[in-house]
């Protein structure tokens, strides 16, 4: 699971962009992002690297930290989540 998914999801979707052409972007940048990955990404069924998330955030235009929530105990609940 990661925490990035959904911000990911509603920035795509505010820049009016579709999942193949984020996609697009993310290959400009070097990453061969499939539209299902992406989808998966979204969703949260898949993890995000950090690499992935410094692409995602190119493609993006925003700075790196604008992709993690601005509530902090979700993020440290997330991480307890994990040691469950």
């Amino acid at each position: 699971m990661n925490i990035v998914g959904p911000e990911v999801n509603r920035l795509r979707q505010e820049l009016d962009l579709t999942q193949e052409a984020f996609a697009a972007r993310c290959g400009v940048l070097g990453w061969r992002l499939s539209r299902g990955t992406l989808a998966k990404i979204e969703s949260q069924v898949r993890c995000v690297s950090d690499a992935e998330a410094f692409v995602i955030a190119h493609a993006l235009k925003i700075p790196m930290e604008s992709l993690y929530p601005k509530d902090r105990g979700a993020i440290v609940e997330q991480l307890n989540q994990g040691e469950a």
